[in-house]
């Protein structure tokens, strides 16, 4: 039996809805100002539009919305899906306001895609896009690798019975510091520094490459929010292949390591921990998968002779490897290289590492390298088990920062998490292929979009189908909150229309 949410549940999610959207309209006023600054007053003025929105609606939930009742894991996790969609939603004027898409869906589209750190994109004439409204591109990325309820536990929340399920919804596991707020603190103390130190390293390469020390800055500034955050925007339409720069390439690989690691890690390398990066067996499955998907592309470019020689196949190979399996996205090939130039081992060995994802607690998305250790674990340990006496007592555990004992109730959740992600993988390919493109490129599509990658063969263009942007837009929410608080808000809208 359904029970139907209480009023005061509705009014709990709603407020702290509000409170997302206060602090996206917040964010917008860093956009705002760098238009100010460079008299691009047409994008100032539709910041401010959007600034406006948001402290409206957010306002009025603060006064129609109060109850002294905790949160729970009945709103908690429900608040945290439905602050995404809105979120997207808000996040979007500014940048359909720039007449730079062609509807306000495509505008969503790509505010989402910023949000859940995907980069696919449908903009329209990017090169002469106003530096506010790109900036606002990346900042949307930078805000959502976080997770943009760490950004109000971080901000705007002194203290909640609700910050750990609300925490939790947004698909990160580690309590890093003793509370949920001290954790969201350091989370976003880690990324200012690291976006500090990444920028400076970038702009030395990108006034290498030929860029203004201004110009440069600008760029340095979202490509290091792009890399470490696993977005894969950038302020071109060209890209990464834009700069003809190796150190470039170099440098965003490391942005791109960064950001692939798990918060709790990064923790332990700060405290002086640095033995964990070898010990942990999240991250020598990394390598693992990572080196094995290498030597898969590099045998089938090889094969094809895709490229002139070992080292430009390395370079492209490698990259484009990196750049899946950290769920970033940033690309040094043109997208319809991966069909016409690839061949099917390589383009089967990228798509399996956008389907495998990074690090749990990362800015990735994907099933995670946590959950395919678990699984091979288990496996592992079913076959010792058949292998062994009848009364013996198998136990399997995992080290992550610290050792764990893997449970059934582990196996089984993990289980749940990875069977929705390849549900969804091939349930977008289904979409696209009854619109008749051809199954590999729409399994890579898809996958590219539910694991917030953003890598593409170029089927994700202004010309999609508005189903196909529904869709992925779906798919990328679905796929960055790692569905539970997705299913939960659903079933609230359920009980809520048919609970007793």
């Amino acid at each position: 039996m359904l029970v139907r949410p209480r009023r005061s549940d509705i009014k709990i999610i709603i407020r702290n809805v509000g409170k997302v959207v206060i602090g996206l309209g917040v964010a917008m006023a860093i956009p705002m100002a760098l238009s100010l600054c460079l008299q691009e007053w047409k994008p100032a003025l539709d910041f401010a539009i959007g600034i406006f929105a948001c402290l409206i609606f957010g306002m009025t939930t603060e006064i129609t919305c109060k109850t002294g009742e905790p949160s729970s894991w009945g709103s908690g996790l429900p608040t945290v899906a439905l602050s995404w969609l809105t979120a997207m939603v808000f996040g979007a004027i500014p940048l359909y306001l720039s007449g730079h898409f062609g509807s306000f869906l495509d505008a969503c589209f790509d505010c989402m895609s910023g949000l859940a750190t995907t980069g696919l994109s449908i903009i329209q004439d990017l090169d002469h896009l106003a530096y506010g409204t790109n900036l606002w591109r990346h900042l949307i990325m930078f805000l959502g690798g976080q997770g943009i309820i760490v950004v109000v536990l971080t901000f705007f929340v002194a203290g909640t019975s609700g910050a750990m399920e609300m925490y939790r919804g947004e698909g990160r596991e580690d309590q890093i510091l003793p509370n949920v707020i001290s954790t969201a603190r350091f989370i976003w103390t880690v990324s200012i520094v690291y976006l500090i130190i990444g920028t400076s390293i970038l702009l030395v390469t990108v006034v290498n490459a030929g860029l203004p020390a201004g110009k440069g800055l600008f760029h340095s500034i979202c490509l290091f929010m792009a890399g470490f955050d696993t977005g894969g925007f950038t302020p071109l339409s060209q890209g990464i292949i834009f700069y003809h720069s190796i150190w470039l390439e170099l440098a965003t690989i490391l942005t791109m390591c960064l950001g692939m690691m798990n918060f709790g890690v990064h923790f332990s390398v700060w405290r002086g921990n640095r033995r964990e990066l070898f010990r942990n067996d999240e991250m020598k499955t990394l390598l693992i998968t990572v080196f094995g998907l290498v030597i898969l592309t590099q045998v089938g470019l090889s094969r094809l002779g895709a490229y002139p020689n070992a080292v430009a196949m390395f370079r492209k190979g490698f990259y484009q490897v990196i750049s899946a399996h950290s769920g970033t996205g940033f690309m040094t090939i043109y997208g319809n290289e991966f069909v016409t130039r690839w061949g099917p081992l390589a383009f089967f060995a990228v798509t399996l590492a956008m389907g495998f994802g990074a690090a749990a607690g990362s800015t990735a998305g994907g099933i995670k390298a946590l959950r395919i250790n678990i699984t091979a674990r288990s496996i592992w340990g079913d076959i010792k088990k058949l292998l062994s006496p009848p009364d013996t007592v198998i136990v399997q555990k995992y080290h992550h920062v610290r050792d764990i004992v893997i449970t059934n109730k582990l196996v089984h959740g993990v289980m749940v998490i990875t069977t929705c992600y390849i549900i969804t993988y091939i349930g977008g390919a289904l979409v696209l292929a009854m619109y008749r493109y051809p199954m590999a490129e729409a399994l890579f599509e898809s996958t590219s979009a539910c694991a917030n990658v953003g890598l593409t063969t170029g089927i994700t263009s202004p010309g999609m189908p508005a189903l196909v942007k529904a869709v992925f837009i779906l798919q990328m929410w679905g796929g960055r909150l790692e569905f539970m608080s997705v299913f939960l808000l659903i079933g609230m809208l359920v009980a809520i229309a048919r609970g007793r």
